[in-house]
């Protein structure tokens, strides 16, 4: 298998090497293709100079330069540049809307071109009306279409409106297109190959790294020696495998599930089961972070407490070989504000505290834990996470708060009334209800109007090309974001995972494709 996936890998990098003569537009298409079968991270560097030289001859001023009036290939461009990071201007899409300045009939008849629309939409940053109004438009619109004569546009336009392609989860929705692709008119048959036994490798690879977690695991006994912990390490490591899924981070999905372990033994540990004085107690422990604690702890804690400080000591002996022990001091760190947000929370609730809507925002984003996370995804990556990004983690920059701010609201509104049924401190909603005087409708549309926001900042922050922080630092914190706007869009599928996580956890890791 991995014979004939380096021989059609060779024959995929032939077609994207493109002559003197050849026009780049040409392979648009193709590009979309590899990034939605799963492929591209075997083709970064032909992409990225393909869209170079696409941006070099057709952008001028961020402004695509064009006459056509095909908005499938303009809306594709300007969503496979944007990606890419170039700061393309969504201009390009006035010559589509008529005298009244709304999009015109001509576009509400187009389907493949408002679903090329509808994508590029999600890349939109604060100010670019035209885009707000272009994915109101195209998700009006395409909710009311049928395509019978085109069974791939009809597959296409279901699994997009399910989920938004650049929002999913990218084993996951490389799954869902690999399983229609087919039935693409002009399907590359070669493409179409090589992507399901990349997909069936990688597969098994993953495999691999969630039985050596899950023996892990299986010692520490969990469900024996923390009985009201939730016992949901295979979904812990699917939640890892989408922040970064390529071989090379087989040692980073490692390290970053058992730190996420550790996250959520002491959230539940703080949130369903410690006293006041026992959870003072483990704050102070991991505050001090020193093995010598362990004589202070209630009992039940010593194992996690024991095994948080093993885990960073292996993961700091494991880097130290490269020369970048830094990393775990920068991840320590965050940890411990993490649970120090526990820790504030838990007072809260001890003493029927409820805080203003800001005083919530700002230590459940932390308790949230993604800023932890973040950074401790940073840590397996090697030299391009280098000690300045670290530092920029530290300070908490735009993307991870809009990215910790969205897995919190998420979080809120999926769960609520779940937490609510046992003694829980105010959610979220409670807050703003209480400030605002406002319903609890009223309350979950003025959070949902954060969150789109908050998408916005991200989007930013990938446009800034000057930016000194790599897009493989940026991509783990968008792959965090995403796995929240999947698995928390309508529940929380990770406390409740019996249905949308066990399926996506069945397709991805247990499910091989059919050759």
């Amino acid at each position: 298998m991995a014979k004939q996936v380096e021989t059609l890998k060779e024959e995929v990098r032939k077609m994207l090497i493109i002559s003197s003569t050849e026009n780049p537009l040409t392979k648009v298409e193709m590009i979309d293709s590899i990034q939605r079968l799963g492929l591209s991270y075997h083709f970064e560097h032909e992409i990225h100079e393909l869209l170079k030289a696409i941006h070099n001859t057709y952008v001028q001023n961020n402004r695509i330069l064009t006459h056509t009036q095909d908005l499938h290939s303009l809306a594709l461009l300007f969503k496979l540049l944007r990606q890419d990071r170039y700061p393309i201007s969504p201009d390009i899409f006035k010559k589509f809307k008529d005298e009244q300045g709304n999009f015109s009939e001509m576009v509400a008849s187009d389907v493949e071109g408002m679903l090329s629309l509808y994508e590029a939409s999600h890349l939109s940053v604060h100010g670019e009306d035209i885009l707000d109004e272009a994915l109101a438009f195209t998700s009006n619109c395409l909710r009311s279409v049928t395509v019978e004569s085109n069974p791939f546009l009809a597959a296409k336009l279901e699994q997009s409106l399910k989920q938004c392609p650049y929002r999913g989860l990218p084993r996951l929705e490389a799954r869902k297109y690999i399983s229609i692709y087919h039935l693409h008119p002009s399907c590359d048959q070669l493409l179409l190959k090589l992507a399901k036994l990349d997909f069936n490798m990688l597969q098994k690879l993953h495999q691999k790294d969630f039985a050596n977690i899950c023996k892990w695991w299986n010692k520490l006994d969990v469900q024996r020696n923390l009985s009201y912990v939730r016992n949901r390490i295979v979904e812990l490591c699917f939640w890892i495998l989408t922040i970064y899924f390529e071989p090379q981070y087989s040692k980073a999905r490692r390290m970053m599930t058992k730190v996420t372990s550790m996250c959520v033994i002491i959230d539940d540990t703080f949130d369903a089961y410690g006293t006041i004085d026992e959870l003072e107690l483990l704050n102070e422990a991991i505050q001090r972070w020193d093995m010598c604690c362990l004589d202070d702890l209630p009992e039940y804690t010593k194992l996690f407490y024991k095994e948080l400080l093993n885990i960073f000591q292996e993961i700091d002996e494991d880097v130290r070989k490269e020369g970048r022990s830094y990393s775990v001091h920068y991840a320590k760190q965050e940890f411990k504000k993490a649970v120090q947000a526990f820790m504030t929370e838990a007072r809260w609730l001890n003493n029927k505290y409820i805080p203003t809507t800001k005083e919530y925002m700002n230590v459940s984003i932390v308790s949230a834990c993604y800023p932890a996370l973040a950074t401790a995804s940073f840590i397996g990556m090697g030299e391009i996470a280098s000690e300045d990004v670290f530092k920029w983690a530290q300070t908490h920059p735009k993307v991870m708060k809009a990215s910790s701010l969205i897995s919190r609201v998420m979080d809120d509104i999926a769960s609520t009334e779940f937490e609510q049924r046992r003694e829980h401190i105010a959610s979220l909603i409670q807050c703003y209800m209480r400030e605002y005087g406002v319903t609890k409708e009223e309350a979950i549309g003025e959070l949902e109007k954060m969150i789109k926001s908050a998408w916005k900042d991200i989007n930013e922050e990938f446009l800034m090309r000057a930016s000194k922080v790599p897009k493989p630092i940026l991509m783990r914190v968008l792959n965090l974001t995403r796995f929240i706007d999947v698995m928390y869009k309508d529940a929380d599928n990770f406390t409740h995972s019996g249905g949308l996580m066990k399926d996506s956890i069945q397709l991805v890791v247990l499910d091989p494709l059919p050759i």
